[in-house]
This record gives structure tokens, sequence and C-alpha cells, in this order.
């Protein structure tokens, strides 16, 4: 079977052919009829080309070869031999075939089945008369075309202006100078554009037929390089279709001269896409690197300006500018892309739009983790912040931590205020997962005062806490605030007795009247009743048996624990109360007669006053108020404080004193001796006052000289003894208030006794 005509052929070197023996292009089989087509049935695949203008049908084929032309792999110098066989000979027996449609080939060339044996006409591979020549005959010889023109010789020989066949000779038309299409010329050099080879094997340099089939193809000078050509069918008259045009023109696609190749949207969308990937790959692909260069450089700016993802994440002008840049880039990709020849494979191309819709995961799978991880970095900027105002509230309460509350409250009442926010208001937080340790810590740091046993600094902290659940939010506080009535009761008592010893006992009774007012029910109500009630007692006892060394003082003393005692509420403290004011009673008496021996003689007349005042109705009072007139005498007169006055009344007999007032005004009279007591005498309303004028005018006129009964008088009974008197103007006329006079009188048993008070004056 001869070659397909369209097949590729490796290039290699010709068969050999014996060119003394009649090829099955030259003549026809025995047993065919002398027609100018195939015996029907042949199966041979031809070529259809158009016939040459004007040529006789039995003209020699341009492709046949000479009589004595050297076979193309013929060694130099040696003979052929007998039995070569051209590569697309047919045998002639071959066994005819059924017609079969016609087969497309790959250059657009058909195979035709042969015709029936004995069919009139011309054969249907044979193509129809050009130019005014017959179907089915071959082109004369004709001189060579003009270099660049295209179709056959005239038979003139004139150059034509198309393709031109080989001459009459079987020799190839002359050569067409480089860069125009035509046959090689006889000396087989390489034409610049596409032709068969020549006899000697050299590639031709324009269209046509080989002589003995096709060669390399595509002449050498051409920008494919040499190919493979079918052979020459039997009975080809050197005409028919031509191959294919290239699909781009030269110059165009990888390696050629930089003309516009075809449109390919499709590819210009893969290549912008992939520049939009973040990673210049569009670039890659049409290899410019200086495109991808840059992309690389501002996808690492960026990177190196966004990582780590911090809280502010990336400032919005770098979004601006490289999102600037990714859509420049995809934009020149894309315009760079639309005509551009990839120097990938067919497979791989299909393979570029898909990755490239692929690759987009890059930036938004990146843009997505970015987002992501600022997120994160703003949520741990969040919860360092919160776990800031944690440690800030942590450290009021350490530093504040043994203080006194009433200098404190207010940083322990903010630290509390921001863990309960804490809570609130970022529950899921790390901050709020902290806060019941740190509330804990503040409980312990507010009782620490109880802890170290300091009752009283204790009693406010524990109010604090007792007081949280008003507050602070159940949920946040818990049951911390529980039990703590009986540490703040505790407090109290024990604050309030440590309290009772002390010079004031305000403090003391605050707290007792606090506890008896919160814990009316707890033990240590009952527990302060005997703690106070047992220390009055005791503290009133010396006075109770007058074996207090210092009874002025131990009085006011205990007056002053009493009057405290007595105003607690919530107590059953009496019993108590009553002993110490009995105490407090012969305290005050014991507490004059001290001062009247102390010859504190002003200070025991205001005791015996106050206390005949307290006490009108106590034994005692007669007695106080003798006290206090001998101290007013001895006062003036010291001798009369050398004997304290006797509380009973002596016996015996007495001497009357009649005492009478000769003076404009009333005056008081005190005595003190064997007893003690005053009178007071109205004012004498014609007496006048003595010495001065009135001595002058009247130098015999003597004190209550007159009638007796012109003047204000009083009787006093007075047993015998040693007595002071004083007498104290009450003021008036020429007299000065409170004016006194100071007085002895000795009484004796048996006499009476008048005493004249009056009033001299030097006027």
């Amino acid at each position: 079977m001869g070659e397909d005509p369209n097949d590729a052929r490796p290039e290699h070197a010709p068969p050999k052919l014996d060119l003394n023996k009649p090829g099955p292009g030259d003549e026809p089989p025995a047993d065919r009829p002398p027609a100018d087509r195939p015996p029907a049935g042949s199966g041979e695949t031809v070529m259809i080309r158009p016939a040459r203008g004007g040529t006789p049908r039995d003209a020699t084929p341009a492709d046949a070869v000479p009589a004595d032309a050297t076979p193309r792999d013929a060694v130099p110098g040696e003979a052929a031999p007998a039995d070569a066989t051209p590569a697309d000979a047919v045998p002639a027996d071959a066994a005819p075939r059924d017609p079969a449609p016609p087969q497309a080939t790959p250059t657009g060339s058909f195979r035709l089945p042969a015709p029936a044996p004995g069919a009139g006409g011309a054969a249907p591979w044979e193509a129809p008369p050009q130019n005014g020549g017959s179907t089915g005959t071959t082109a004369s010889a004709a001189p060579a075309a003009p270099a660049g023109s295209f179709g056959p010789a005239d038979p003139s020989g004139t150059s034509g202006s198309g393709f031109g066949p080989a001459d009459s000779s079987g020799t190839a038309a002359s050569a067409a100078p480089a860069g125009s299409f035509g046959p090689a010329d006889p000396s087989g050099a390489s034409g610049s554009g596409f032709g068969p080879a020549d006899s000697s094997g050299t590639a031709g340099s324009g269209f046509g037929p080989p002589s003995g089939g096709f060669g390399g193809g595509f002449g050498a000078g051409g920008p494919y390089g040499h190919g493979q050509a079918p052979a020459a069918a039997p009975g080809w008259a050197g005409a028919g279709t031509l191959p294919p045009p290239p699909s781009a023109p030269p110059g165009s696609g990888p390696g050629g001269g930089g003309g516009q190749g075809e449109s390919r949207p499709l590819q210009a969308v893969a290549v912008g896409l992939l520049n939009l990937s973040c990673l210049g790959l569009g670039y890659v692909l049409l290899r410019q690197w200086i495109g991808a260069a840059v992309c690389w450089a501002a996808t690492a700016a960026l990177l190196l300006l966004a990582l780590p993802a911090d809280a502010d994440g990336v400032p919005l002008g770098v979004l601006v500018g490289y999102g600037a840049v990714l859509l420049a880039a995809a934009a020149d990709g894309a315009r760079r892309g639309l005509r551009a020849s990839l120097s990938v494979g067919a497979a791989a191309r299909r393979l570029v739009l898909p990755l490239a819709v692929v690759l987009l995961a890059v930036p938004a799978g990146g843009a997505v983790a970015y987002g992501s991880a600022r997120d994160d970095a703003r949520e741990e900027a969040f919860q360092q912040s919160l776990l800031a105002r944690l440690a800030t509230a942590d450290a009021l309460v350490k530093a504040k931590e043994g203080s006194r509350f009433e200098l404190a409250e207010s940083d322990y009442t903010t630290a509390l205020d921001t863990y309960e926010k804490l809570a609130l208001d970022h529950p899921g937080s790390r901050a709020a997962k902290l806060v019941p340790e740190r509330l804990d810590a503040y409980v312990t740091s507010v009782s620490k005062p109880y802890t170290d046993k300091k009752y009283c600094d204790a009693v406010d902290p524990l109010k604090h806490l007792r007081g949280l659940p008003d507050t602070v939010d159940a949920k946040v506080l818990g049951d911390r605030a529980d039990g703590f009535d009986e540490p703040l009761a505790q407090s109290l008592y024990e604050c309030g007795a440590g309290e009772l010893g002390r010079e004031s006992t305000a403090a003391a009774h605050e707290a007792f009247t606090e506890l008896a007012a919160t814990f009316p029910e707890s033990v240590y109500v009952g527990r302060t009743e005997k703690l106070v009630g047992d220390g009055l007692r005791k503290a009133a006892a010396p006075l109770s048996d007058g074996s207090a060394s210092d009874p002025c003082a131990t009085t006011e003393e205990v007056r002053t624990q009493r009057s405290g005692v007595a105003g607690l509420k919530g107590y059953e403290l009496s019993g108590p109360v009553a002993d110490a004011d009995r105490a407090i009673q012969k305290g005050v008496f014991s507490c004059g007669t001290k001062q009247f021996r102390d010859e504190e003689y002003s200070d025991a007349v205001k005791t015996m006053d106050q206390y005949a005042k307290d006490y009108p109705k106590s034994p005692q009072t007669a007695h106080a108020r003798t006290i206090s007139i001998a101290a007013q005498i001895a006062d003036h007169e010291p001798a009369a404080g050398k004997k304290l006055p006797s509380a009973t009344v002596p016996g015996g007999s007495r001497m009357p004193m009649v005492v009478s007032n000769d003076g404009k005004d009333a005056v008081e009279l005190l005595y003190t001796g064997p007893v003690t007591g005053k009178i007071t005498l109205r004012a004498c309303g014609t007496c006048t006052n003595y010495g001065g004028i009135r001595g002058a005018v009247d130098p015999d006129a003597k004190p209550c000289g007159g009638a007796s009964s012109k003047y204000p008088k009083a009787t006093l009974q007075l047993p015998a003894g040693t007595y002071h008197f004083l007498q104290r103007r009450a003021g008036g006329g020429f007299a000065v208030a409170g004016e006194t006079k100071s007085s002895k009188a000795e009484i004796e048993p048996g006499y009476t006794y008048t005493n004249c008070l009056y009033v001299t004056s030097g006027l």
C-alpha cells in the first residue's frame, strides 16, 4: 500500500528507487485500461490539486522522476539496485477494493476511492481544468515563475503569476528568490517559502509536488522548518488542493517577531485573575518578570506592614494603595494576555483559567485569615484591657489592706465596683472569670482587722461586708456576705468591753448600743449586760464602802459610767444603775467633807450645796448645809475651818443671842461653833450708816441705840462655846452687795447675848 498522502513522516532519507523500472506513476499496470485514472477498486489515495491551465494530459507530471535521476538516498558513485521500488508504488496484482466515501485528512484534502473500471470521464480526484487546460492533463514545461509570484508559467515560457509546475524534462522550475513562493530551482537551492523538495532532495521554495512524492513539507526557508510531505498518487497530475495555511502569520507566537496573534478573551481573563492572586502569577505565565517583581514587592510590603496582626489592623491608605496595585496588575495582565502565546502545552493552557479562579482563594483566604487574626488581636487587646482594670482594682485592695476603714473605704468601693462591672458587663472574659477569686481576696483584705483581733477597727469593715448584698449583684457576690453577723456582734462586744476601761466610755456605749440594736437576740447582748452591770458596781464600790482614796474623782468616774450605762437601750441594767446612784450620793458627800478638810472651802461649798439640792430628802442633807456654812465662814476666817461641823446637835443648855439689823439693807448672818447655822434680817428703813457726817453731827450716837422695836431682829439659841460669825450684806444704800464682816464670840452658859449689825461709812 502507498503512504497516506497527508500523514506526517519523520524526517529521514528518502527511499532508494530503481529509476530504470517504471513506477506506478509512470504507466499503468498491464491489466488496467490506458485511461488517465487508476483502476477501479485500487484503493489508492490521491491528492486532488487543480490542473495547470493548457497543459496536455499526456504531459509528464511535475513530480515524475527522470530516467537518469539519481535517487535522493543513492550513494554517489554507486548504482541503484535493480529491484528498488518506490515507497508509494502500487503492486500490479493489488486486489481491487470496494469504493468508499472520501475521507478528510488533517491538511484539508480527501482520500477518494478509485472509480469503477471502464468508467468514462475524468477521475473524481482530478481537478477541473484551469486557465483553459483539459482535465487530467499535465502542464507542459514552462519557464520558472518570477520570484514572489503565484500561478503556473504560461506555454510561451513567460513567467506565470501563481504556482508553477515542473518543466517537461522533469526538472524543477527555476528557483524563486528568497521571500517568495515558487518551486525550487534545478540546483536544489532552498527557497524561502513553501515548496517541495527538488530532485536532489533539497527543500524547494514554493508550492508544488515533489519529484517522487512530498519531501520535507514546508520548505527549509519557511518559519516552520522541514516537514514530511505526502507521496504522489498514481495518476496525479501535479495539481490539486493547497495545503492549509498556517494558524498565525509568520513571526507571531513564541519566538515570533512580535506580531499580533489571535485574540483570546478567556486567556486575558485568566492572566488578569492570576495577577489578582497577589502573587503576580499572570506575569509569571507571560514571563513578564518586572511586573511579577512589582507584585511580589507590593505583597511583601503589605505583609511587613500587616504582620503580625494587631488590634489596629492595616492603615486604610495602605489597603487602598495595595488594592490599586492589584487592580492595575490585573488590568495590565489582561491586556498583555489577550493576544499572547503562552509557553505551556495545550493541556496546561486549559487549566490556566480554572487555576486562576481557584487561586483567588489566596487573597480571599488571606483577607479572611488576617481578619480573623486581627479580630483575635483586638479580642486579646480587649481582654488585656479588662485584665488591666482588674489589676488596678487588685492594687487598690492590696494597698489598703490593714488600713483604717474610714480612710480606705473610697478605694475599697472603687475596687468592688470594678469587680462587679467586669463580672456583669463582660461575663465571658478572662477578667470576669477571675472576679470570684478577687472577691474572696477582697473579703479577706477588708476583714483583716477582725482576723488580727482589732475589734474596734473591724466594726466598720464588717458592717461594710455585711451590707454588700444591698449594693452588689447577688450573682456576683454569691454567699460571701453570709456569716458576718456573728463576727460583727463579737467585734461590737469586744470593742465596747475594751473601751469601758478607758477614760471615756462613749465609744463603749456606742458599740453596746449598736450591738443591742443590730443583734438583739445575740448572746453578746447578755454578756454585755453582765459586763456593764458588774463594771458599774465595781466602780461604785469604793464610794459605797467609803474606801475611795479620792472620793471626788471616783464619784465623777462613777457618775460618768452610770450616765453611759443608763443611756444604753436594749439592756436590763436598772439594778446596777440604782446601786451606782447610791454610791454617787455617798461619793458626793464624801467629796464635800474631804474638800473641807483639805481647806478647799469654795469647792466644799459648791459640793455641799449641790448635794443638798440633789438629795433634799437625804438624811445627810442638813449636815451638808452646815458644812457649806462653815466652809463659807472659813473661807473668810480660816479658824472657822479647823473643825468639821458635827452632824449631830449637842445637848445641854443654850444661851439666847438677840441679833438686830441697824442698816438700810438686809443682812445675812452665818455662824459656826458647837452649832452651825445662819439667819437673815430684813432692812431697817429708818436706819442710817454710822461715821462720817453722822458722827460729826452726833458723836454720841451708838448702833442700835434707839428703841428696840425699831430694828429688825432675830434670836439665836446657842450652846456654850466659841462661835465664828460672818455677816453678809445684800446691798443697798451705801452698803456694797456681798460685803462681809467676820467676827468671833465666846458663848458662856447662863448669859443672854445681843448682837447689833450696822454699817459704817466715810460719808
